[in-house]
């Protein structure tokens, strides 16, 4: 990382002057820029007036505790997003977890090391950074896919989603193969180094005090053990990223011209994983849970990219529909999907999937799958979604398309194409 790579800033809140004096040296010696806090609200208050780039937050310090200042920053959502670094002299395995629970991306033990804390604060603006763009990336690939929907109206054929999610997919393999293929050399290098220093250990028993003294400072025992799991939760991270492009490109697969042999379970769940950020639980509403009961269904003969934009469609409109059960105070239950699937008595592979939202009127039902008619607010919808789930399903895979809904008992796509 460059020094001038980063333009913003990282907030140090330690009430501790030799504690500041060091951290201070450590970041100003690599030219990032820092400010300084003395107790947690006064954090709380610089945070929500100007958001670092991260934050290296002691744990014990008058008024409200290191703990108490990470919960009350990961509530707040102009600051949930900013990564934490714990800075701390307890070294239990309690308050560590209590940390990470409470979403510190990692911690440094005191007393320093400028060399430590140099690494990981570098560590963790790259992963920043790393995320930051990949955002980006994805905010602009869906700015494209709004001009796709235009140029489908005015064309009158199918976006080219495949295409936006395969180029996002390779997007995101590029820096993540980077960091997954540096992974195996540093456990090498941090190996090797490791044995190395037990060989002195045994080659000279009797180190100077000085040496003595640095061992004692640093907790190298400590931090030999501590780097094998700092760089495990690296794996973990890479393998998770790795998933998501995996069924990126799955469920970006574009075979338009002609039908193959294809895993409706993977699509399904391809689809699954693209949405989980909304399936996910925020400050207005609970996680919905999906229910997935899976029969055996045969590999089916079909379009798979465009298999795949009818289940994305018609499970973002089923999220849609609790959400808005939800703001409309509708929802008493906990918000549910459920997707079942089977082969039905003349041979048909059978995809349900259903909601326990509000349900659809039978004057909007009747119109669903004309183009360009929505419920949605103005920008939030163009009304094409359903028409190019019916003109797939019905025209292209010559199946059937039903939907099963009343108000108040939420809705229900029946799918149904030839195996």
């Amino acid at each position: 990382m460059n020094k001038n790579q980063n333009t913003g800033f990282i907030l140090i809140v330690d009430d501790n002057p030799t504690n500041l004096s060091v951290v201070c040296e450590a970041l100003n010696s690599e030219g990032l820029r820092f400010r300084v806090a003395m107790d947690g609200e006064s954090a709380i208050a610089q945070v929500e007036r100007n958001q670092p780039e991260l934050i290296l937050l002691d744990v014990q310090m008058p008024g409200i505790d290191g703990f108490e200042t990470c919960r009350r920053l990961k509530a707040n959502p102009v600051s949930q997003n900013i990564p934490i670094i714990f800075t701390t002299a307890l070294a239990d395995s309690d308050s560590k977890t209590k940390g990470f629970l409470l979403g510190a991306v990692d911690y440094i033990p005191k007393p320093f090391a400028q060399e430590e804390v140099i690494a990981r604060v570098r560590v963790h603006l790259q992963l920043k950074q790393l995320t930051e763009s990949l955002e980006q990336q994805v905010s602009d690939r869906t700015k494209a896919l709004q001009q796709a929907k235009v140029k489908l109206v005015q064309q009158e054929k199918l976006s080219t989603l495949g295409e936006l999610i395969a180029g996002i997919a390779h997007e995101m393999n590029n820096p993540i193969s980077f960091i997954s293929n540096n992974i195996p050399p540093l456990k090498d290098y941090i190996a090797g180094i490791t044995k190395l220093l037990l060989l002195y250990e045994q080659e000279y028993p009797n180190p100077t005090a000085k040496i003595i003294t640095a061992i004692e400072e640093l907790d190298l025992k400590f931090v030999l053990e501590d780097l094998a799991k700092i760089l495990s939760s690296f794996e973990i991270g890479s393998e998770r990223i790795q998933k998501l492009s995996n069924s990126l490109r799955s469920f970006s697969r574009s075979d338009s011209d002609e039908k193959i042999l294809a895993n409706l379970h993977l699509g399904l769940d391809s689809t699954l994983m693209i949405l989980q950020h909304r399936l996910k639980g925020n400050g207005d509403r609970p996680t919905i849970e999906v229910i997935k009961n899976y029969r055996t269904l045969p590999l089916v003969n079909c379009y798979v990219g465009e298999m795949n934009q009818v289940f994305m469609n018609i499970l973002a409109n089923a999220i849609d529909a609790l959400d808005e059960a939800i703001i409309q105070g509708e929802m008493s239950n906990k918000p549910q999907i459920q997707i079942a699937t089977e082969i039905d008595s003349e041979q048909l592979a059978v995809i349900r999937i259903a909601d326990n939202g509000m349900g659809i009127p039978e004057r909007v039902k009747k119109h669903l799958f004309e183009p360009l008619f929505t419920t949605k607010p103005v920008g939030k919808g163009t009304g094409l979604g359903l028409s190019i789930v019916y003109q797939i399903i019905v025209e292209k895979h010559k199946g059937v398309l039903d939907v099963n809904s009343q108000p108040g008992m939420g809705t229900e796509f029946i799918i149904k194409i030839p195996t």
